[in-house]
């Protein structure tokens, strides 16, 4: 009886450990480059007029990608992990320091960028959403 019960005591516990380790992170549906097509109010005309978009194509270090950004002026830079749960996290989030006319979208996309703690991979679209229900959308670069 003690072995059952510890079987079933080891097979929860890895089943625990792996819903909540990182996805891997090799999976080419994540690693692409994303198009940013949806976020707070900013015309979808005016995402793409800035090439906004976000690379997660580096190589993955201890379940973590050190990924890019693009906002149409300055490149950014930042560190990011998903977890098969749906949850993500984005940190050490910083930038190249030129001055541009319009700075706005760059500022909001880095400071809600901390805040995305979940993920969905929907087809070709990639969903970031923080606790509040703000959401960005991406669609994958190399879909037509």
């Amino acid at each position: 009886m003690k072995r059952i019960w510890l079987s079933l005591f080891v097979l929860l516990g890895l089943n625990f450990l792996m819903n909540c380790s990182s996805t891997n992170l090799n999976n080419p549906q994540l690693k692409r480059e994303w198009m940013l097509v949806s976020f707070k109010n900013y015309p979808k005309e005016d995402l793409i007029r800035n090439k906004a978009e976000i690379d997660l194509t580096a190589p993955a270090e201890n379940g973590k990608i050190k990924g890019g950004a693009f906002m149409g002026c300055n490149k950014m830079f930042f560190t990011a992990s998903f977890k098969k749960n749906g949850t993500s996290a984005f940190s050490d989030i910083s930038s190249t320091l030129m001055a541009c006319q319009n700075m706005k979208l760059e500022d909001d996309f880095s400071r809600s960028l901390k805040k995305m703690q979940h993920y969905q991979l929907e087809g070709h679209f990639l969903i970031l959403q923080d606790d509040e229900g703000n959401r960005m959308k991406f669609v994958a670069a190399d879909w037509d």
